[in-house]
């Protein structure tokens, strides 16, 4: 399987590319952190976003979407990742499309995918509860009231969770909290009776929030796919947001890289530019390679997604373990090359590492897939 880009997927790149460049650089995650914005993104960038038809990537045409694809949808994460942009472009376009087009009903898919590719609806995924990631550690329950069901528990860790209209909510409504058996995926306004959501600002300035459900009363036309049955919906989801921060971690290694590489072709130490010395040239070599290595692993696990392969779960975790790691090493190797001014807010190289901190804990660290990935070979 050749692992290249098509010419309409090069297109969505470039286009990517120079419109998050010219509308969310470094310097508008600035003003947001410094403006303390409370959703922690520019709702006029997610409007142009859904003109330029990204909110509608993983959304088919018969819904309105463009129907591009996980590959195009990688490419969209990988220059977020380069420009440090803010947008709910996977809480919405990516996890929440994913759930909708894989386990929604008619009428649930003719009301919510239309109105993600708008970009009118913004969701959010309500899954994890335990301090590190565990997607199958749920004790949020469900129980059977009227003709629909009521929800209690608590989620500490949703992405864009204040600014969300609509909650995608892992509740268990059968089984033990650590099994995979029970688990049920439903729909919820956000301002509805019973839900209270907290914002939290992360350590990069993104946005999530912990919600609180206390009696929250949903029909049964709000459950998303099969109820007791919701795990692989909520496993696929999972992969396919595993896969998109391996992208938007991709892009956070390349752009680190690039102005690490940048810096040393300016710097002078002793009389000569520090991209002379040896030692420093071969530190980039590597870095280099580590970031190729990271591509072709991410790019994999995208084009497994859009094939819908059996072995998405393996190359989704591989992916995420893989550009988690090197997404680390070259903010590690951008900071320490560009010195001391690498630590002060001055220099953007910071955000990027804090970025790269965050993006490589959210849906499981190069532990948790390491691990997964040891289980799903048989070890």
């Amino acid at each position: 399987m050749a692992l290249v880009l098509t010419d309409d997927q090069a297109m969505v790149r470039d286009s990517a590319d120079a419109f998050f460049a010219a509308e969310a650089p470094v310097a508008e995650l600035r003003r947001l952190r410094d403006s303390d914005d409370p959703i922690g993104f520019d709702r006029g960038l997610w409007r142009k976003m859904a003109e330029m038809g990204f909110a509608g990537v993983l959304v088919p045409e018969a819904h309105g979407g463009a129907g591009f694809g996980h590959v195009a949808a990688g490419l969209l994460q990988e220059a977020i990742g380069r420009n440090s942009s803010c947008s709910p472009l996977l809480s919405t376009a990516i996890l929440a499309a994913t759930a909708l087009v894989r386990g929604g009903t008619a009428e649930q898919q003719a009301q919510y995918l239309p109105q993600i590719a708008s970009g009118e609806r913004l969701f959010a995924l309500a899954a994890d509860e335990a301090p590190r990631h565990a997607p199958t550690h749920i004790t949020t329950r469900a129980e059977a009231s009227g003709n629909g069901f009521r929800l209690n528990g608590t989620k500490g860790f949703v992405l864009d969770g204040a600014a969300a209209d609509t909650l995608i909510v892992a509740a268990r409504t059968d089984g033990a909290d650590d099994a995979a058996d029970g688990i049920t995926l439903f729909l919820v306004d956000a301002k509805a009776a019973g839900v209270s959501v907290a914002r939290r600002s992360m350590v990069d300035s993104r946005g999530c929030a912990r919600v609180t459900l206390a009696d929250v009363q949903v029909d049964g036309a709000d459950v998303l796919g099969a109820v007791g049955g919701g795990w692989p919906l909520l496993e696929r989801v999972l992969d396919t947001g595993r896969a998109a921060l391996a992208a938007e971690m991709l892009g956070v290694a390349h752009e680190s890289f690039r102005r690490t590489v940048d810096y040393l072709k300016e710097r002078e130490q002793f009389g000569a530019k520090i991209g002379s010395f040896q030692a420093l040239q071969h530190r980039a070599a590597h870095l280099f390679c580590e970031v190729e290595l990271a591509r072709s692993a991410t790019l994999r696990a995208l084009v497994a997604l859009d094939a819908d392969e059996e072995r998405v779960p393996l190359f989704a975790s591989l992916a995420k373990a893989k550009a988690g790691e090197v997404a680390k090493l070259a903010t590690n190797e951008g900071v320490q090359m560009h010195g001391g001014i690498g630590m002060t807010d001055d220099f953007d190289i910071g955000f990027f590492m804090k970025r790269a901190r965050a993006a490589r804990e959210t849906f499981g660290d190069f532990a948790f897939h390491g691990d997964r990935l040891a289980g799903l070979m048989g070890y």
